[in-house]
């Protein structure tokens, strides 16, 4: 018999004497109160993956996008974004050398989470496919403070496993070549999150 081996049937016999029901596990035994202010501490972490982020009020969404935009001429829109911009182009299923011709995407989000700084995207309306957000050079995505929860358990416990995700914290950087950071790798070189209040 190999240590391996061994090791396994020593596991095997002390899962088969163990009675489960005799250890109880309590719920939420591993939480902790979450932050004061979930949308401050989401804006903080959000800033701190170096990306744009701002708050402003309802009445101000489309001005912020456009100043987010900085004038780029090609804005990519998904189906449903609630908002009307003076410059864009709604998706119709280009390619991905399609999508690199376009300098920047707008989208909403499905939730924030506040623990880490990460934007959880769910492709439906005002989101967009995955595609969208991985090739502009910048996207600009607006997310409702209503829909910052605190931390991961709390999204997971909203989102539906069955639905496609995309996990975003901050914008596309890597520092695998000769551990220097660089940016826009695999996605987008500039994140701006604008927090609706």
């Amino acid at each position: 018999m190999s240590a391996r081996d061994d090791i396994l049937d020593s596991v095997r016999r002390a899962l088969t004497d163990a009675d489960t029901a005799a250890i109880p596990v309590p719920d939420g035994h591993r939480r902790r109160p979450g932050p004061a202010d979930v949308v401050e501490l989401f804006a903080e972490r959000v800033a701190d993956y170096r990306a744009v982020v701002e708050r402003c009020g309802p009445g101000d969404v489309v001005d912020r996008i456009v100043a987010a935009l900085g004038g780029a001429e090609r804005v990519l829109v998904p189906a449903g974004l609630p908002w009307s911009l003076p410059v864009e182009t709604p998706d119709t299923g280009f390619t991905a050398s399609e999508l690199d011709r376009f300098a920047a995407v707008v989208t909403g989000a499905t939730l924030g989470i506040a623990e880490t700084g990460t934007i959880v995207l769910t492709h439906g309306p005002g989101e967009g496919r995955r595609a969208l957000t991985l090739v502009p050079d910048l996207h600009v995505c607006v997310v409702g403070s209503g829909d910052v929860v605190p931390d991961v358990p709390a999204a997971m416990r909203l989102l539906d496993p069955l639905v496609p995700q995309t996990w975003i914290s901050g914008p596309s950087a890597t520092s695998d070549i000769e551990l220097s950071r660089v940016e826009g790798v695999h996605g987008p070189r500039t994140l701006h999150v604008i927090v609706v209040d």
